[in-house]
């Protein structure tokens, strides 16, 4: 039997959606465990949703039973609709112990009517405020959308439905730490009306409660570490993510990048003289 080149593509495509598909067909339980708010989780669809919700009681939260130090992480997620003022649901990587490293999706209710922001957040070595904040083109409560965060020896990308909103390079020739540990995939819904809607002025109305998050994809693509021992094989470019390709943006992402900065962004650390006298050095790379 002779195949064409059509017919190979079209095989390729095929495996593709194949692969994306079990990955949101992998149950929650064979990647995570329920870390906190144990009475406010509530497994769907044979483990394939997870709906996390939040009451003037308790929030909730999960976490990857692995640590990880490279991958394409990825979790759609639906947020909690009408007024989410106060509440602020979350998708991120975080080490553990001290000097952590973390990096942050943190979705910020707001008043009905009024928009979601997306702030984003870097620590390296224990140091943060670096945060980034969009407003989404879409309304992320009436759908599931995606997030991701690709990690790898030279950059870290933050992705929202395939197009990137932030980069983050490894800037360690200049002294910029880069995170280096092993860190696990975590995701809560918790109260933070304190400071995430107006700067803390606006307060979650409870009477809307519960507030409930939704999230789908458990499979993981990333490299897993047991000890530190591990971490440099997860470098290797046996894992794709490490491909050349990945060290940087191509001229579409250029493109969709500048775009998203350009129209959606309304904070940045960088630009944040009061805060920042002088730029932290990254900001001139």
């Amino acid at each position: 039997m002779r195949f064409s080149l059509l017919d190979f593509l079209l095989l390729f495509l095929l495996c593709w959606v194949l692969a994306s598909e079990g990955s949101d067909n992998i149950s929650f339980y064979e990647n995570y465990n329920v870390t906190w708010g144990f009475d406010h989780v509530f497994s769907l669809n044979q483990g394939r949703d997870i709906q996390l919700s939040l009451d003037i009681s308790s929030g909730a939260g999960f976490a990857s039973k692995l640590g990880y130090a490279s991958g394409f992480f990825h979790l759609r997620m639906k947020l909690p609709a009408k007024d989410s003022a106060g509440v602020v649901t979350t998708f991120y990587l975080s080490s553990h112990g001290n000097n952590h490293d973390e990096l942050d999706f943190e979705f910020l209710g707001n008043r009905e009517g009024k928009p979601y922001t997306l702030q984003t957040n870097v620590f390296a070595n224990g140091l943060g405020n670096r945060e980034q904040r969009i407003l989404l083109w879409f309304d992320p409560t009436a759908d599931f959308h995606t997030y991701k965060i690709l990690w790898n020896e030279h950059q870290i990308v933050f992705y929202v439905d395939n197009v990137p909103i932030r980069v983050f390079k490894n800037n360690k020739n200049i002294g910029v730490d880069y995170p280096s540990q092993p860190m696990h995939i975590e995701a809560s819904l918790w109260d933070g009306d304190s400071w995430a809607t107006d700067g803390g002025q606006t307060k979650i109305n409870w009477t809307h409660a519960p507030f409930n998050a939704h999230y789908q994809g458990f499979g993981i693509v990333a490299c897993p570490v047991q000890n530190s021992s591990d971490i440099q094989q997860c470098y290797s470019s046996k894992y794709w993510w490490n491909l050349e390709k990945y060290w940087k943006l191509d001229h579409r992402q250029q493109r969709e990048y500048k775009n998203v900065r350009k129209k959606y962004m309304n904070y940045d650390y960088c630009s944040d003289r009061p805060r920042h006298p002088t730029p932290p050095p990254e900001c001139f790379n």
